[in-house]
């Protein structure tokens, strides 16, 4: 079992001392009870204005607030640091998450009866992030990293769904060929390059990679080069100005039809129907192999619910009270209608056609987690990944990769 963050445990540190000194900070305004509700996703923001509001009604002696900024996890550590905990919390499942469950952070929830209501295999998920049996939140919504393809536009130049890695390369041939652009790639922002990146790695760094990455029997240089030279091939296909443009860029010109396929996840979709709503749109996994049958689909906990282990009494009540709204069926129903993402809840489908070809992946079990939520967060994979992307050396990212991972475990 790894260590716990040196980094989140002076925080926990700093936080309990703080605590003690009556640093509390008092929650109870009058007879209302007010929280704070901390969540990442910023196309979400809306979907949660309307549950909070339905929330709120239906518990008038309850506040939410919701509070969504960009860099949401980069804010969340500063405030951490000043130990500022969220009172409720919608993080991703990822590394993160993880580590503020091993540092004591977030509350116990392995007695909440909600967690028989959602799948076994995202509990299981967030399970192998803090490496416990116990549970420090309940997975609201799980995702799917895709490529996001113009139906139109695939019609119009007699495209097929490609199955195969080079089915997908000649498929961007193709639609290069006919003067269109193929990828709408938007690495301003460096987190949307892991979206390529993610499906890449899932389906070429063999089997149980950070297992044997964290005991010294394997290395990214080993493992990883053909995920680079893959993604970095993705460049041939662009619109030559990938790193002036971000994802709410991205979104918009896609949208627009400045591009027949975008490497973005199911979450998308809602921002790119805001921007064009007689869009027809697609999702297809991004076939990395050439063997059809080893292709699987990249998917995780998109939002964990959580809160944090420093409420007690009414506070507590009142802040899983509304987790335990969110995960309603109805509730739940509506998250992903207006999200596109998909439920965790048992009994809550995704129906919506444009991700028609992503429900073989589900029902077959075709489906790998997201790599880099496994990575130290310390190592700033993205940024790394942003950087390679700009000078194309791919021995000196490997081992980049290799040596920020050594100095990031040599610290915990």
């Amino acid at each position: 079992m790894k260590k716990i963050s040196v980094f989140i445990l002076f925080v926990l540190l700093v936080g309990l001392f703080l605590t003690g000194c009556g640093g509390k900070q008092e929650a109870i305004d009058g007879r209302k009870i007010k929280l704070e509700f901390f969540q990442n996703k910023q196309e979400a923001v809306e979907t949660y204005d309307y549950l909070i509001a339905k929330f709120e009604k239906e518990n008038p002696d309850i506040d939410i607030e919701q509070n969504f900024v960009p860099e949401s996890e980069t804010v969340l550590r500063s405030r951490l640091a000043k130990n500022d905990i969220p009172e409720v919390m919608g993080l991703g499942g990822n590394a993160i998450y993880g580590e503020l469950a091993k540092a004591g952070i977030l509350a116990s929830f392995s007695d909440d009866p909600k967690l028989k209501e959602v799948q076994e295999s995202y509990i299981r998920m967030l399970q192998d992030l803090h490496g416990r049996v116990n549970n420090y939140g309940i997975p609201y919504t799980s995702n799917a990293n895709t490529v996001l393809y113009n139906k139109d536009k695939f019609k119009e130049l007699g495209l097929e769904i490609p199955k195969t890695w080079n089915e997908f390369i000649a498929t961007a041939e193709k639609i290069k060929s006919a003067g269109e652009t193929p990828f709408y790639l938007t690495f301003k922002d460096a987190w949307t390059a892991m979206i390529p990146w993610n499906s890449l790695a899932a389906n070429l760094q063999g089997e149980d990679f950070i297992k044997q990455r964290i005991v010294g029997q394997t290395t990214f240089k080993e493992r990883y080069d053909e995920v680079a030279k893959r993604l970095y091939s993705l460049l041939d296909y662009d619109h030559n100005d990938n790193f002036g443009m971000g994802y709410n860029q991205g979104n918009t010109a896609f949208a627009k039809g400045k591009a027949v396929m975008y490497l973005q996840g199911v979450w998308a979709i809602g921002s790119i129907e805001q921007a064009n709503p007689d869009i027809k749109i697609g999702a297809f996994a991004l076939p990395a192999v050439n063997n059809v049958s080893e292709n699987k689909l990249v998917s995780g906990v998109d939002t964990v619910l959580t809160m944090s282990a420093k409420l007690d009494g009414k506070e507590a009540e009142a802040a899983k009270k509304f987790i335990h709204f969110l995960l309603e069926k109805e509730n739940a129903q509506y998250y992903i209608d207006q999200e596109r993402t998909f439920s965790t809840v048992k009994g809550v489908y995704q129906n919506n056609p444009m991700v028609d070809d992503l429900k073989p992946y589900f029902e077959s079990g075709k489906i790998a987690a997201f790599p880099d939520h496994y990575y130290p967060s310390g190592m700033q994979v993205p940024n790394l990944v942003q950087e390679f992307l700009l000078n194309g050396d791919v021995g000196a990212f490997l081992d980049k990769l290799d040596n920020e991972w050594d100095k990031v475990y040599s610290r915990q």
